[in-house]
Formats: C-alpha cells, sequence, structure tokens
C-alpha cells in the first residue's frame, strides 16, 4: 500500500474496482482527493487509478468486512471527509423467486444491505467528526419501481435507500449530508456485460462516467443542499431530484 498523503482529504470509495464505482474514483483522483478504493480485485495499475490506495473488502464475509472496515478508519479516519457506497450484488440474472437459489439472497443481502449498514457504523463516527461529512449511497430505480424477476435486488436496494432515508433523518446537515444517486437508465457495467451475451447492443445504455461531475460537485460541496435527497443522474451527466420525476422501470428490458 502506498505512502499516505497527511495533507490531502480522503474518501473511501466502496465498490469502487470497476463500473460507477471505479469512473467515481477515477474522478475524486484527478480532483485531488486521497481515493481508498475497497473491493474484493485489486483495481490498482488501472488507467486513471494512478494514486489511489487499495483495501482488500469482501462484504459476504461480515465479520472479516467488519475488522477491515474498522481498520481502514483507525488508518484514514482523522482525514475522511466523504464515503461514496457503490457496492453492489446483481445476482447472475432476472429469475422468478423460486428459481433462486438462497446463496444468491444471502449475497445480496450482504452486499446491498448489511455491507451498507456496516460501512456506516464504521464510518459514521469519523465523518461526524469532521462536521460535516458526506455519505453518498449508489440508489437504484428498482427502490420505486418493484417488477418481476428480480425480487432480491429490488428487496435490498429499497430497503437501503430507506436506511439511508432514515440515517439523514437522525442528523442535521450541520453534523452530516446523506445523499443518494441513481442512474435514470440502463448502465454498462462489467457486472451486466456478464448477464448479457455475447452480441448484445448497449448502445442505449449509460456510461459509468455519468456519474463523475455530480460525484465531484458533491465532494467540492460535502452535500451542501443536497441533504437527505436522491437525485437522478442522466445519460448527460444532469441531475433531478426523484421526488420531481421518477425513473422508468427496467423491469421489462432484456435480462
Amino acid at each position: 500500500m502506498q505512502p499516505v498523503n497527511n495533507d490531502a482529504p480522503c474518501v473511501f470509495v466502496v465498490g469502487g474496482s470497476a463500473g460507477i464505482g471505479r469512473a467515481i474514483a477515477k474522478a475524486l483522483l484527478a480532483e485531488g482527493a486521497q481515493v481508498v478504493i475497497f473491493s474484493r480485485s485489486d483495481p490498482l495499475g488501472l488507467p486513471g487509478l494512478e494514486g489511489a490506495h487499495w483495501w482488500p473488502l469482501d462484504l459476504t464475509r461480515s465479520d472479516d468486512s467488519r475488522r477491515e472496515l474498522a481498520h481502514a478508519v483507525t488508518r484514514f479516519g482523522p482525514r475522511l471527509t466523504a464515503v461514496f457506497y457503490s457496492a453492489v450484488a446483481y445476482g447472475s440474472g432476472r429469475a422468478p423467486l423460486l428459481d433462486v437459489p438462497e446463496s444468491q439472497w444471502r449475497d445480496q443481502l450482504a452486499t446491498n444491505l448489511n455491507g451498507l449498514w456496516q460501512t456506516l457504523a464504521a464510518t459514521l463516527p469519523a465523518l461526524l467528526a469532521r462536521a460535516p461529512g458526506l455519505f453518498v449511497g449508489l440508489s437504484s430505480e428498482v427502490v420505486y419501481n418493484a417488477g418481476p424477476l428480480r425480487a432480491g435486488y429490488a428487496a435490498t436496494k429499497a430497503a437501503a435507500s430507506s436506511l439511508l432515508h432514515s440515517v439523514a433523518q437522525e442528523y442535521p446537515e450541520s453534523q452530516l449530508r446523506v445523499v443518494q444517486l441513481l442512474p435514470a437508465g440502463m448502465v454498462d457495467t462489467p457486472g451486466i456485460r456478464r448477464r448479457r451475451d455475447a452480441c448484445f447492443d448497449y448502445s442505449s445504455y449509460m456510461s459509468s462516467t455519468c456519474f463523475q461531475d455530480v460525484a465531484v460537485q458533491l465532494y467540492r460541496t460535502l452535500g451542501g443542499g443536497a441533504h437527505g435527497r436522491a437525485l437522478v443522474v442522466d445519460a448527460k451527466g444532469q441531475v433531478h431530484d426523484v421526488s420531481h420525476q421518477l425513473p422508468g422501470s427496467q423491469s421489462r428490458q432484456s435480462t
């Protein structure tokens, strides 16, 4: 692990080795933040992640992940300014509830909900000590559009969103800013590509880079004015509050 820059604000990106998390980590590194990426696979050496730290983390191993998060906060906590939670477990593909193995349900619980709870429990004391600290959770349209063939994903993401909204109401904006981001449409990520045919056409899908501008803006302002809000990000990187327009359902789209 690289030497710590004692001057730069520190940002944790949980689930930052691929997809939206990696795009956010790249943007924050370019902004000058000290970025710590938490993931199972080592992302260092990939273009745009030069200077990042990698902290191995497997959220499906609850005791280990709790311990690793605590160790990371001990090391970086005094400079921890923001946390972006982008870890996600989709499952192997859309399927009726009775065809989904319990192991997949447990992985979704561990990553989408319990991992979020563990990250909040570990990092909130450090963020509150900075006053205000910023916590950003990556949400999903399934929070607002329950649909067939993805019950576990929808249930765990909806619970995660409720958890973040509840935490936001426990603290005033002067102490903590809690913000949720979600895409307006499907996003082209490695996790999605693993579930698609090799010839699938992704031309209508959003890019993970659509989240970079809003992530940098939230970092610069520490989420000022966005506390407790869920923000929808579109393909051009433009943002609107979910209360103004709900995202469309993707439940009938390709599996």
